[in-house]
Protein backbone atom coordinates (compact mmCIF):
# COMPACT_ATOMS: atom_id res chain seq x y z
CA UNK A 1 0.00 0.00 0.00
CA UNK A 2 1.67 2.90 -0.98
CA UNK A 3 1.80 5.89 1.23
CA UNK A 4 0.54 3.77 3.94
CA UNK A 5 1.25 1.40 6.77
CA UNK A 6 -1.35 -1.02 7.80
CA UNK A 7 -1.85 -1.81 11.85
CA UNK A 8 -2.91 -5.10 13.21
CA UNK A 9 -7.01 -5.41 13.08
CA UNK A 10 -8.70 -5.53 16.07
CA UNK A 11 -11.43 -8.48 16.75
CA UNK A 12 -14.67 -8.05 15.04
CA UNK A 13 -16.44 -7.96 18.73
CA UNK A 14 -14.07 -5.16 20.13
CA UNK A 15 -14.39 -2.75 16.72
CA UNK A 16 -15.66 0.58 17.32
CA UNK A 17 -14.45 2.12 13.76
CA UNK A 18 -13.94 1.13 10.47
CA UNK A 19 -10.79 2.73 9.88
CA UNK A 20 -8.42 5.02 11.66
CA UNK A 21 -5.87 6.85 9.36
CA UNK A 22 -3.18 8.54 11.13
CA UNK A 23 -0.63 11.44 9.82
CA UNK A 24 1.43 13.96 11.12
CA UNK A 25 0.20 16.36 9.01
CA UNK A 26 -3.55 16.36 8.63
CA UNK A 27 -5.01 19.11 7.29
CA UNK A 28 -7.56 20.28 9.50
CA UNK A 29 -9.41 23.63 10.72
CA UNK A 30 -7.68 25.23 8.02
CA UNK A 31 -4.16 23.74 9.31
CA UNK A 32 -1.57 21.22 9.80
CA UNK A 33 -1.54 19.34 12.35
CA UNK A 34 -0.75 15.60 13.41
CA UNK A 35 -3.98 13.63 13.76
CA UNK A 36 -5.81 10.00 13.82
CA UNK A 37 -9.44 10.31 11.29
CA UNK A 38 -11.45 7.84 12.58
CA UNK A 39 -13.94 6.75 10.27
CA UNK A 40 -17.49 4.88 10.77
CA UNK A 41 -20.36 4.53 8.33
CA UNK A 42 -18.93 6.50 5.53
CA UNK A 43 -18.12 9.32 7.62
CA UNK A 44 -15.50 10.86 9.67
CA UNK A 45 -16.22 10.08 13.66
CA UNK A 46 -14.03 12.33 15.11
CA UNK A 47 -10.75 13.91 14.82
CA UNK A 48 -8.07 12.26 17.66
CA UNK A 49 -4.37 12.84 18.96
CA UNK A 50 -2.00 10.74 16.33
CA UNK A 51 -1.25 8.45 18.82
CA UNK A 52 -5.41 7.39 20.26
CA UNK A 53 -5.87 4.27 21.14
CA UNK A 54 -8.88 3.45 18.64
CA UNK A 55 -10.63 -0.11 18.36
CA UNK A 56 -10.64 -0.45 14.49
CA UNK A 57 -11.27 -2.93 11.86
CA UNK A 58 -7.98 -1.20 9.51
CA UNK A 59 -5.59 1.33 11.76
CA UNK A 60 -3.09 2.91 8.60
CA UNK A 61 -0.57 5.15 9.47
CA UNK A 62 0.28 7.47 6.12
CA UNK A 63 4.00 7.36 5.36
CA UNK A 64 6.10 10.12 6.69
CA UNK A 65 6.28 13.64 4.38
CA UNK A 66 2.98 12.69 3.06
CA UNK A 67 -0.35 14.66 3.90
CA UNK A 68 -3.44 13.57 4.65
CA UNK A 69 -6.25 15.82 2.77
CA UNK A 70 -10.00 16.05 2.57
CA UNK A 71 -10.97 14.61 -1.03
CA UNK A 72 -11.08 17.24 -3.20
CA UNK A 73 -14.11 18.91 -4.94
CA UNK A 74 -14.30 20.11 -8.24
CA UNK A 75 -17.59 22.03 -9.79
CA UNK A 76 -16.10 23.03 -13.44
CA UNK A 77 -16.03 19.43 -15.67
CA UNK A 78 -17.39 18.85 -18.71
CA UNK A 79 -17.88 15.18 -18.73
CA UNK A 80 -19.45 15.02 -22.60
CA UNK A 81 -21.41 11.81 -22.05
CA UNK A 82 -24.06 11.01 -23.47
CA UNK A 83 -23.50 12.63 -27.10
CA UNK A 84 -20.19 13.06 -27.08
CA UNK A 85 -18.03 10.15 -25.40
CA UNK A 86 -15.36 9.78 -27.55
CA UNK A 87 -14.33 12.87 -25.98
CA UNK A 88 -14.57 11.80 -22.86
CA UNK A 89 -17.54 9.99 -20.58
CA UNK A 90 -18.12 9.47 -16.83
CA UNK A 91 -16.48 5.74 -16.31
CA UNK A 92 -12.99 7.88 -17.41
CA UNK A 93 -13.30 10.97 -16.14
CA UNK A 94 -14.38 10.16 -12.78
CA UNK A 95 -11.68 7.66 -12.46
CA UNK A 96 -9.13 10.75 -13.52
CA UNK A 97 -10.87 12.59 -10.74
CA UNK A 98 -9.75 9.44 -8.40
CA UNK A 99 -6.64 9.49 -9.16
CA UNK A 100 -6.32 13.46 -8.64
CA UNK A 101 -7.07 13.53 -5.44
CA UNK A 102 -10.86 14.98 -6.33
CA UNK A 103 -13.68 13.17 -5.01
CA UNK A 104 -16.45 15.06 -6.02
CA UNK A 105 -17.13 16.59 -8.94
CA UNK A 106 -20.06 18.95 -10.88
CA UNK A 107 -20.69 18.33 -14.58
CA UNK A 108 -21.12 21.42 -17.04
CA UNK A 109 -24.56 20.85 -18.90
CA UNK A 110 -22.87 21.24 -22.76
CA UNK A 111 -20.69 19.44 -24.60
CA UNK A 112 -22.97 16.75 -24.09
CA UNK A 113 -26.25 15.79 -25.82
CA UNK A 114 -29.11 16.36 -25.21
CA UNK A 115 -27.67 19.89 -23.15
CA UNK A 116 -28.93 19.71 -19.90
CA UNK A 117 -31.56 22.96 -20.15
CA UNK A 118 -35.03 20.87 -18.92
CA UNK A 119 -35.50 17.93 -16.76
CA UNK A 120 -35.64 15.09 -19.34
CA UNK A 121 -32.12 16.32 -20.65
CA UNK A 122 -31.27 16.02 -17.22
CA UNK A 123 -32.65 12.20 -16.36
CA UNK A 124 -30.91 10.94 -19.66
CA UNK A 125 -27.65 12.24 -18.25
CA UNK A 126 -28.20 10.72 -15.12
CA UNK A 127 -29.21 7.31 -16.51
CA UNK A 128 -25.95 7.71 -18.38
CA UNK A 129 -24.00 8.03 -15.11
CA UNK A 130 -25.79 6.42 -13.07
CA UNK A 131 -23.87 3.16 -11.67
CA UNK A 132 -20.49 4.14 -13.92
CA UNK A 133 -19.26 7.12 -11.21
CA UNK A 134 -15.63 6.39 -9.45
CA UNK A 135 -16.73 9.34 -7.72
CA UNK A 136 -19.54 11.29 -6.70
CA UNK A 137 -20.66 13.39 -9.62
CA UNK A 138 -23.64 16.55 -9.53
CA UNK A 139 -24.86 18.39 -12.30
CA UNK A 140 -25.72 21.90 -13.20
CA UNK A 141 -28.47 23.18 -15.46
CA UNK A 142 -27.87 25.55 -18.90
CA UNK A 143 -30.18 28.82 -18.99
CA UNK A 144 -29.95 29.53 -22.63
CA UNK A 145 -32.62 31.67 -24.70
CA UNK A 146 -34.74 28.41 -25.30
CA UNK A 147 -35.84 27.96 -21.98
CA UNK A 148 -36.02 31.28 -20.08
CA UNK A 149 -38.88 31.23 -17.83
CA UNK A 150 -38.01 27.39 -17.64
CA UNK A 151 -35.69 26.59 -14.90
CA UNK A 152 -37.90 26.26 -11.82
CA UNK A 153 -38.47 22.71 -12.98
CA UNK A 154 -34.68 21.57 -13.10
CA UNK A 155 -33.93 23.82 -9.78
CA UNK A 156 -36.62 21.53 -7.82
CA UNK A 157 -34.94 18.53 -9.97
CA UNK A 158 -32.06 19.46 -8.02
CA UNK A 159 -29.68 21.09 -10.47
CA UNK A 160 -26.38 22.88 -8.24
CA UNK A 161 -27.57 25.98 -10.44
CA UNK A 162 -28.01 27.43 -14.07
CA UNK A 163 -24.19 28.06 -16.35
CA UNK A 164 -24.78 30.51 -19.46
CA UNK A 165 -22.60 32.19 -21.77
CA UNK A 166 -22.59 35.94 -22.96
CA UNK A 167 -20.46 34.59 -26.37
CA UNK A 168 -21.27 31.55 -28.20
CA UNK A 169 -20.08 28.51 -26.72
CA UNK A 170 -18.73 26.60 -29.66
CA UNK A 171 -21.47 23.88 -29.93
CA UNK A 172 -24.89 24.95 -31.56
CA UNK A 173 -27.10 23.30 -29.33
CA UNK A 174 -26.16 25.31 -26.05
CA UNK A 175 -26.76 29.16 -27.39
CA UNK A 176 -25.57 32.18 -25.59
CA UNK A 177 -27.58 34.68 -23.76
CA UNK A 178 -27.50 38.76 -25.49
CA UNK A 179 -27.48 41.35 -22.77
CA UNK A 180 -31.54 41.18 -22.48
CA UNK A 181 -31.82 37.70 -21.68
CA UNK A 182 -28.80 37.62 -19.77
CA UNK A 183 -31.20 40.05 -17.68
CA UNK A 184 -33.82 38.39 -17.71
CA UNK A 185 -31.73 34.74 -16.75
CA UNK A 186 -30.18 37.00 -13.39
CA UNK A 187 -33.81 38.10 -12.54
CA UNK A 188 -35.35 34.21 -12.53
CA UNK A 189 -32.37 33.38 -11.03
CA UNK A 190 -33.08 35.82 -8.68
CA UNK A 191 -36.75 34.83 -8.09
CA UNK A 192 -35.79 30.88 -7.13
CA UNK A 193 -32.49 31.79 -4.56
CA UNK A 194 -30.94 30.20 -7.34
CA UNK A 195 -26.79 30.32 -8.89
CA UNK A 196 -26.04 31.77 -12.55
CA UNK A 197 -22.53 30.80 -13.26
CA UNK A 198 -21.53 32.63 -16.53
CA UNK A 199 -18.97 32.54 -19.72
CA UNK A 200 -18.28 35.91 -19.10
CA UNK A 201 -17.06 37.38 -22.68
CA UNK A 202 -18.60 39.91 -24.33
CA UNK A 203 -18.95 39.75 -27.91
CA UNK A 204 -18.47 42.81 -29.25
CA UNK A 205 -15.31 42.90 -28.32
CA UNK A 206 -14.10 39.45 -29.58
CA UNK A 207 -12.25 39.63 -33.19
CA UNK A 208 -14.18 37.18 -35.66
CA UNK A 209 -11.88 34.61 -37.32
CA UNK A 210 -11.41 31.63 -39.51
CA UNK A 211 -7.84 29.97 -39.82
CA UNK A 212 -5.21 31.85 -37.77
CA UNK A 213 -2.24 29.93 -38.65
CA UNK A 214 0.33 28.58 -35.96
CA UNK A 215 1.01 31.66 -34.01
CA UNK A 216 -0.58 32.16 -30.46
CA UNK A 217 -0.42 35.52 -30.58
CA UNK A 218 -2.54 35.50 -33.17
CA UNK A 219 -5.25 33.90 -31.49
CA UNK A 220 -4.89 35.66 -28.50
CA UNK A 221 -5.94 39.08 -29.98
CA UNK A 222 -8.69 37.88 -30.90
CA UNK A 223 -9.92 37.56 -27.29
CA UNK A 224 -8.81 40.54 -25.53
CA UNK A 225 -9.08 41.56 -22.05
CA UNK A 226 -11.94 44.05 -22.35
CA UNK A 227 -14.43 40.99 -23.55
CA UNK A 228 -14.08 39.83 -19.97
CA UNK A 229 -14.02 43.38 -18.44
CA UNK A 230 -17.36 44.17 -20.37
CA UNK A 231 -18.81 40.98 -19.73
CA UNK A 232 -18.42 40.73 -16.20
CA UNK A 233 -19.69 44.14 -16.03
CA UNK A 234 -22.68 43.16 -17.02
CA UNK A 235 -23.37 40.58 -14.74
CA UNK A 236 -21.99 42.54 -11.93
CA UNK A 237 -24.79 44.96 -12.66
CA UNK A 238 -27.54 42.49 -12.89
CA UNK A 239 -26.70 41.29 -9.50
CA UNK A 240 -26.34 44.10 -8.05
CA UNK A 241 -29.81 45.34 -8.88
CA UNK A 242 -31.85 41.93 -8.44
CA UNK A 243 -29.69 40.21 -5.76
CA UNK A 244 -29.01 37.81 -7.20
CA UNK A 245 -26.62 34.84 -6.95
CA UNK A 246 -24.34 34.90 -9.79
CA UNK A 247 -20.34 33.15 -10.10
CA UNK A 248 -17.90 34.30 -13.07
CA UNK A 249 -16.18 30.91 -14.48
CA UNK A 250 -12.52 30.39 -15.40
CA UNK A 251 -11.38 34.09 -14.70
CA UNK A 252 -8.41 34.70 -17.22
CA UNK A 253 -8.71 38.76 -16.62
CA UNK A 254 -6.81 39.77 -13.82
CA UNK A 255 -7.56 43.57 -15.01
CA UNK A 256 -11.01 42.34 -13.93
CA UNK A 257 -9.74 41.82 -10.14
CA UNK A 258 -10.64 45.33 -8.83
CA UNK A 259 -14.22 45.28 -10.17
CA UNK A 260 -15.29 42.16 -8.79
CA UNK A 261 -12.88 43.05 -5.27
CA UNK A 262 -15.07 46.45 -4.93
CA UNK A 263 -18.51 44.72 -6.20
CA UNK A 264 -17.78 42.15 -3.05
CA UNK A 265 -17.12 45.16 -0.80
CA UNK A 266 -20.46 46.69 -1.78
CA UNK A 267 -22.24 42.76 -0.50
CA UNK A 268 -22.89 41.95 -4.46
CA UNK A 269 -23.40 38.63 -4.12
CA UNK A 270 -20.90 37.25 -6.21
CA UNK A 271 -17.83 34.46 -6.72
CA UNK A 272 -15.23 34.05 -8.79
CA UNK A 273 -12.93 30.86 -10.06
CA UNK A 274 -9.78 30.41 -11.87
CA UNK A 275 -8.12 27.53 -13.41
CA UNK A 276 -4.79 25.52 -12.98
CA UNK A 277 -3.76 26.67 -17.00
CA UNK A 278 -4.17 30.25 -16.11
CA UNK A 279 -1.87 29.76 -13.09
CA UNK A 280 0.55 27.96 -14.24
CA UNK A 281 1.19 29.04 -17.88
CA UNK A 282 1.59 32.24 -19.53
CA UNK A 283 1.50 33.28 -23.39
CA UNK A 284 5.12 33.74 -23.74
CA UNK A 285 6.19 30.14 -23.55
CA UNK A 286 3.37 28.39 -25.79
CA UNK A 287 5.24 27.07 -28.85
CA UNK A 288 3.76 27.70 -31.98
CA UNK A 289 1.07 25.36 -33.24
CA UNK A 290 0.52 23.58 -29.79
CA UNK A 291 -3.08 24.38 -29.33
CA UNK A 292 -3.70 21.74 -26.45
CA UNK A 293 -3.17 24.81 -24.92
CA UNK A 294 -6.06 26.68 -26.77
CA UNK A 295 -8.64 27.38 -23.97
CA UNK A 296 -11.40 30.24 -23.70
CA UNK A 297 -10.87 32.73 -22.55
CA UNK A 298 -7.54 32.17 -23.40
CA UNK A 299 -4.10 32.26 -21.13
CA UNK A 300 -2.42 35.27 -20.59
CA UNK A 301 1.01 36.87 -19.92
CA UNK A 302 3.46 36.24 -17.27
CA UNK A 303 2.30 39.45 -15.40
CA UNK A 304 -1.49 38.97 -15.65
CA UNK A 305 -0.52 35.39 -14.29
CA UNK A 306 1.04 36.96 -11.68
CA UNK A 307 -1.68 39.42 -10.90
CA UNK A 308 -4.11 36.15 -10.38
CA UNK A 309 -1.95 34.79 -8.67
CA UNK A 310 -2.21 37.36 -5.86
CA UNK A 311 -6.36 37.69 -6.48
CA UNK A 312 -6.00 34.09 -5.10
CA UNK A 313 -3.91 34.74 -2.58
CA UNK A 314 -6.10 37.93 -0.86
CA UNK A 315 -9.33 36.17 -1.53
CA UNK A 316 -10.86 37.58 -3.98
CA UNK A 317 -10.36 34.37 -6.21
CA UNK A 318 -12.58 31.96 -4.27
CA UNK A 319 -11.15 28.60 -5.77
CA UNK A 320 -8.83 26.72 -8.86
CA UNK A 321 -10.88 24.13 -10.26
CA UNK A 322 -10.26 22.81 -13.74
CA UNK A 323 -12.68 23.24 -16.26
CA UNK A 324 -11.79 20.26 -18.08
CA UNK A 325 -12.58 20.53 -21.41
CA UNK A 326 -10.85 17.59 -23.19
CA UNK A 327 -11.73 16.47 -26.81
CA UNK A 328 -10.29 14.13 -29.74
CA UNK A 329 -6.73 14.43 -30.65
CA UNK A 330 -8.12 15.35 -34.47
CA UNK A 331 -9.89 18.32 -32.98
CA UNK A 332 -6.80 19.84 -31.99
CA UNK A 333 -5.10 21.31 -35.14
CA UNK A 334 -2.88 22.96 -35.51
CA UNK A 335 -4.58 26.15 -36.66
CA UNK A 336 -5.37 28.87 -33.45
CA UNK A 337 -8.45 29.29 -35.20
CA UNK A 338 -9.52 25.82 -35.98
CA UNK A 339 -8.63 23.83 -32.99
CA UNK A 340 -11.03 23.18 -30.46
CA UNK A 341 -10.91 25.07 -27.32
CA UNK A 342 -10.33 23.58 -24.37
CA UNK A 343 -7.97 21.44 -21.84
CA UNK A 344 -7.61 18.14 -20.60
CA UNK A 345 -6.57 18.16 -16.76
CA UNK A 346 -8.61 16.96 -14.34
CA UNK A 347 -6.56 14.06 -12.56
CA UNK A 348 -3.08 16.83 -13.23
CA UNK A 349 -4.66 20.63 -12.62
CA UNK A 350 -3.59 20.62 -8.82
CA UNK A 351 -0.04 18.96 -9.56
CA UNK A 352 0.47 22.21 -11.88
CA UNK A 353 -1.05 24.02 -9.38
CA UNK A 354 1.23 22.66 -6.76
CA UNK A 355 4.51 23.20 -8.92
CA UNK A 356 3.70 26.74 -9.61
CA UNK A 357 3.21 27.79 -6.02
CA UNK A 358 6.48 25.72 -4.77
CA UNK A 359 8.68 27.89 -7.82
CA UNK A 360 6.50 31.04 -5.90
CA UNK A 361 7.94 30.14 -2.59
CA UNK A 362 4.30 29.36 -1.62
CA UNK A 363 3.38 27.16 0.95
CA UNK A 364 0.87 23.87 0.03
CA UNK A 365 -1.66 25.23 2.65
CA UNK A 366 -2.67 28.38 1.09
CA UNK A 367 -3.81 26.28 -2.34
CA UNK A 368 -6.18 23.77 -0.43
CA UNK A 369 -9.16 26.30 0.71
CA UNK A 370 -9.19 26.58 -3.12
CA UNK A 371 -9.87 23.14 -3.85
CA UNK A 372 -11.49 22.05 -0.97
CA UNK A 373 -14.31 24.38 1.18
CA UNK A 374 -14.14 27.12 -1.79
CA UNK A 375 -16.02 24.86 -4.11
CA UNK A 376 -17.84 23.04 -1.89
CA UNK A 377 -19.17 26.50 -0.49
CA UNK A 378 -20.30 27.90 -3.98
CA UNK A 379 -22.40 24.43 -4.39
CA UNK A 380 -23.49 24.33 -0.87
CA UNK A 381 -21.83 21.07 0.20
CA UNK A 382 -21.07 21.05 4.06
CA UNK A 383 -20.30 17.26 4.24
CA UNK A 384 -17.25 17.30 1.98
CA UNK A 385 -13.85 19.37 1.28
CA UNK A 386 -13.35 19.34 5.14
CA UNK A 387 -11.81 16.96 8.14
CA UNK A 388 -14.14 17.38 10.74
CA UNK A 389 -16.46 14.91 12.52
CA UNK A 390 -19.92 14.17 10.19
CA UNK A 391 -18.11 15.14 7.05
CA UNK A 392 -18.31 12.47 4.43
CA UNK A 393 -14.88 10.06 5.01
CA UNK A 394 -13.32 11.84 1.43
CA UNK A 395 -9.75 11.36 2.02
CA UNK A 396 -6.78 11.94 -0.52
CA UNK A 397 -2.93 11.45 0.42
CA UNK A 398 -0.36 13.42 -1.15
CA UNK A 399 2.78 12.94 -1.26
CA UNK A 400 4.33 16.93 -1.79
CA UNK A 401 7.47 16.03 -2.90
CA UNK A 402 7.28 13.59 -5.73
CA UNK A 403 8.36 15.33 -8.90
CA UNK A 404 7.35 13.09 -12.01
CA UNK A 405 7.51 14.43 -15.99
CA UNK A 406 3.08 14.69 -16.93
CA UNK A 407 2.91 11.50 -19.36
CA UNK A 408 -0.50 11.82 -20.66
CA UNK A 409 -0.77 8.14 -22.27
CA UNK A 410 -0.93 7.02 -18.79
CA UNK A 411 -3.56 9.41 -17.69
CA UNK A 412 -7.40 7.89 -17.15
CA UNK A 413 -8.53 10.73 -19.55
CA UNK A 414 -9.83 8.98 -22.10
CA UNK A 415 -7.55 11.36 -24.89
CA UNK A 416 -4.00 11.74 -24.20
CA UNK A 417 -3.88 15.40 -25.17
CA UNK A 418 -3.64 18.06 -22.79
CA UNK A 419 -1.69 21.23 -22.08
CA UNK A 420 0.01 19.78 -19.16
CA UNK A 421 1.75 16.99 -21.44
CA UNK A 422 5.53 17.12 -20.24
CA UNK A 423 5.41 19.13 -17.74
CA UNK A 424 7.55 18.45 -14.88
CA UNK A 425 5.49 18.17 -12.23
CA UNK A 426 5.32 17.97 -8.23
CA UNK A 427 3.36 16.06 -5.72
CA UNK A 428 1.44 12.56 -6.40
CA UNK A 429 -1.39 11.20 -4.93
CA UNK A 430 -1.15 7.83 -3.63
CA UNK A 431 -4.68 6.60 -2.21
CA UNK A 432 -8.04 8.08 -2.59
CA UNK A 433 -10.73 6.98 0.03
CA UNK A 434 -14.92 7.86 -0.56
CA UNK A 435 -16.92 7.11 2.22
CA UNK A 436 -13.90 5.42 4.00
CA UNK A 437 -13.53 2.91 0.99
CA UNK A 438 -10.24 2.61 -0.85
CA UNK A 439 -10.91 3.46 -4.44
CA UNK A 440 -7.46 4.64 -6.17
CA UNK A 441 -3.78 3.65 -5.72
CA UNK A 442 -0.56 4.88 -7.02
CA UNK A 443 1.87 2.05 -6.22
CA UNK A 444 5.28 2.50 -7.93
CA UNK A 445 4.05 5.04 -11.12
CA UNK A 446 1.25 2.08 -11.63
CA UNK A 447 -2.30 3.84 -10.98
CA UNK A 448 -5.55 1.63 -9.93
CA UNK A 449 -8.86 2.73 -9.32
CA UNK A 450 -10.55 -0.47 -7.34
CA UNK A 451 -14.12 0.03 -7.06
CA UNK A 452 -16.83 1.83 -8.96
CA UNK A 453 -18.25 3.66 -5.75
CA UNK A 454 -19.78 7.16 -6.60
CA UNK A 455 -22.81 8.77 -6.14
CA UNK A 456 -25.06 10.88 -8.18
CA UNK A 457 -25.66 14.07 -5.92
CA UNK A 458 -28.63 16.82 -5.97
CA UNK A 459 -28.57 20.47 -4.38
CA UNK A 460 -30.26 20.86 -1.19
Amino acid sequence: MTGLQAGTSARADAVVADLVLRSERVWVDGGFRPAAVVVRDGRIAAVEPVGAAVRARHDETVAPGHVLLPGFVDTHVHVNEPGRTEWEGFASATRAAALGGVTTIVDMPLNSIPATVDVPALEVKRASARGRVAVDVGFWGGAVPGNAGALGPLHEAGVFGFKCFTAPSGVDEFPHLDPAALRRAVAEVAALDALLIVHAEDPDHLVAHGALGPHYRDFLATRPEQAERSAIARVVDAARHTGARVHVLHLSDAGALPMIRAAKADGVRITVETCPHYLAFESGSIPDGATAYKCCPPIRDDANRDALWAGLLDGTIDMVVSDHSPSTADRKVDDWGLAWGGIAGLQVGFRALWTEAVRRGLPLDVLLPAVTTGPAALVGFTDRGRIAPGALAHLTVLDPDAEATIDVATLAHRNPVSAFAGLRARGRFTTTWLRGERIATTVDGVTTVQAVRGELVTRG
